[in-house]
């Protein structure tokens, strides 16, 4: 193609921007048309819109690790319809099995052609949970050891035929919810969301023409290539290793093991092999291969360029290898409610390995799960079922740039936003009493790791169940370069006179009191660099902020602050003296 041939760089622009704004516009629809808080308050959700080979043309800001593999997911459905050809304008798919999308069966995909004019351009998709899909407990169950305990399962199918809503089969998904109307309601807005796509990518090529969409993504692809590709050339060929636990799998007290082992050639292609990995795990800590290459990219995405959006072009030359019947390969009837944990894990551990290959590449973990705290029950006065589910922010990893963020939700969920406590306490028969920083939970370092949270429900009637599934205990988030290791988290239940009754990080259906106390703190983010090496001022504004304590102020930077909140410098320059020695000794 000549010079004088190619597209003008504006108008590449307008259409990247316009591909980006009908995403944002498709989960805004998503988030006004839905009826559960889970979607419209807390997000947890994602959409996007494809070409019609199923590259990325637009993402929303949502959940990583959904947006990391919807394409997988419908690239799986036109396979198991024979193809394309078999679809028409104005229909609709819905699935939700495991064992494609790699995520629990609450997380419902919903996605639909885009025709013009009789011709195929594209796709529009949306993964969004649901509060209740008929699992063997409500909301989803900690303790499953098959699929088979964690609700109704669907393959592909089609919701709508040729824009006719098959009702029948609209209304047996949504019966199998304890929470029909929710479900509905929820199903309705994923519709609209893919509408939403549908009306603007056609309005796009009114616009434009499609011969010069199809240009405008080609050179859109082409240059987010080019742009990864130079970025990587900086990082040495190599092979780079860690490993990492978690606590267990929910039904033992077993520890799990992620092996990670990155392969970088002379060209930077990236090969990640998990090899050595726990096998299929008896509890539900299980994911399939779709769900592991969307955290690998999650973690890649993390390292390599993440302010500019994914696209087409994205993520060439990264691989994935993993045995069959591993945690990140199971097989039926593994159960899998618990998929993120140590996809959390993987993703921190492909961060660690840059700690050799390029270090200001690195961070420190973080907190890592998404410590879920469930309070179900039923209400006294109409008898029926209220439930909440709330995932809980922790800290995050301190990094070349600074320090980890405090009370920032995981890395798996992305875009997750905090309930308000009016929220849950308008839900629930419950008080929060207290929702906090914990102070010193984040590991000390040049930069230090982030704080995690402490939050406190009080039950104000009997009849409350709670459900926790935290994590990261055994190894809680470490850190690089010489940083420390963060807090990892701690559950305490006390009764209505103040005893302690549980301390476990894992409950399921646990039946609480009246005017018991749930305390949960989640944990820090691992440090970078010798604490030592943290500037004064900064230790002095933690302490006065209460992130840091004065003791730890003193005991892990040196750092010895008076009565007045300043540091003494004489003291200090000493207290430093005096640790290098012994660090050095």
């Amino acid at each position: 193609m000549s010079l004088e041939q190619k597209l003008n760089p504006i108008t590449t622009e307008i259409i990247r921007n316009a591909f980006l704004s009908a995403a944002e516009e498709m989960v805004v629809s998503l988030f006004r048309s839905s009826y559960s808080p889970i979607i419209y308050e807390m997000k947890d959700c994602a959409v996007a819109l494809y070409d019609e080979n199923l590259n990325v043309l637009g993402q929303s800001s949502g959940v990583p690790l959904f947006l990391g593999n919807l394409d997988e997911t419908v690239r799986y459905a036109i396979e198991y319809y024979g193809g394309s050809e078999h679809f028409n304008d104005g229909d609709v798919f819905i699935l939700n099995d495991s064992y494609i999308s790699g995520t629990h069966l609450n997380d419902m995909t919903v996605f639909a052609p885009i025709f013009y004019h009789g011709d195929l351009v594209g796709y529009s998709a949306n993964r969004a949970h649901w509060l209740d899909v008929g699992s063997k407990e409500p909301l989803a169950p900690m303790d499953s050891t098959s699929i088979f305990q964690e609700g109704i399962r669907l393959g592909p199918l089609k919701i709508y035929d040729r824009g006719v809503p098959r009702q029948d089969v609209i209304d047996t998904i949504c019966m199998n919810s304890r929470f029909t109307r929710n479900a509905h309601g929820d199903l309705n807005g994923m519709i609209a969301g893919c509408r939403t796509g549908e009306k603007r990518l056609r309005v796009l090529i009114d616009r434009f023409g499609m011969d010069t969409i199809r240009q405008a993504t080609s050179e859109i692809f082409e240059q987010t290539a080019k742009l990864e590709k130079e970025f990587l050339m900086d990082v040495p060929p190599g092979v780079y290793c860690a490993e990492g636990i978690l606590d267990n799998d929910g039904v033992s007290d077993d520890p799990l093991t992620v092996k990670v082992k990155l392969t970088i050639d002379e060209d930077r292609n990236i090969n990640v092999d998990l090899t050595g990995s726990s096998p299929q795990a008896a509890g539900s800590t299980n994911t399939a291969m779709a769900q592991t290459i969307s955290a690998v990219r999650v973690a890649y995405k993390a390292l390599v360029l993440p302010e500019i959006p994914v696209t087409g072009g994205s993520f060439r030359g990264l691989t994935v290898t993993v045995p069959p019947k591993t945690i990140f390969t199971a097989e039926e009837p593994a159960a899998f409610s618990w998929y993120f944990s140590h996809l959390g894990l993987l993703i921190d551990l492909m961060i660690k390995a840059f700690e050799k290959a390029k270090p200001e590449m690195t961070a420190g973990a973080h907190y890592g799960d998404s410590m879920v705290v469930y309070l179900t029950g039923l209400d006294p006065e109409t008898g029926e079922l209220y439930a909440h589910d709330e995932p809980t922010v922790g800290g995050w990893g301190g990094n070349s740039k600074g320090d980890g963020q405090d009370a920032l939700i995981n890395v798996q969920n992305g875009d997750f936003k905090n309930f308000p406590a009016e929220i849950c306490e308008h839900i629930l028969p419950c008080l929060m009493e207290s929702y906090s920083i914990r102070q010193d939970s984040g590991g000390a370092g040049k930069f230090r790791g982030g704080n995690g949270v402490t939050r406190t429900y009080r039950t104000l009637e009997e009849g409350v169940n709670v459900y926790l599934w935290f994590e990261r205990s055994k190894m809680p988030a470490w850190g690089v370069l010489g940083g420390d290791s963060a807090k990892g988290p701690q559950i305490t239940i006390y009764d209505e006179n103040g005893r302690i009754v549980s301390e476990a990080l894992k409950l399921n259906n646990w039946r609480l009191g009246k005017n018991w106390v749930i305390e949960m703190q989640t944990g820090g983010g691992g440090g970078y660099g010798n604490p030592l090496d943290r500037d004064i001022s900064r230790v002095e504004y933690d302490v006065l902020n209460r992130f840091v304590s004065k003791e730890k102020a003193a005991s892990a930077y040196g750092v010895v602050i008076d009565n007045d909140g300043k540091a003494d410098q004489e003291a200090t320059e000493a207290l430093r003296a005096k640790m290098r020695l012994e660090l050095n000794t």
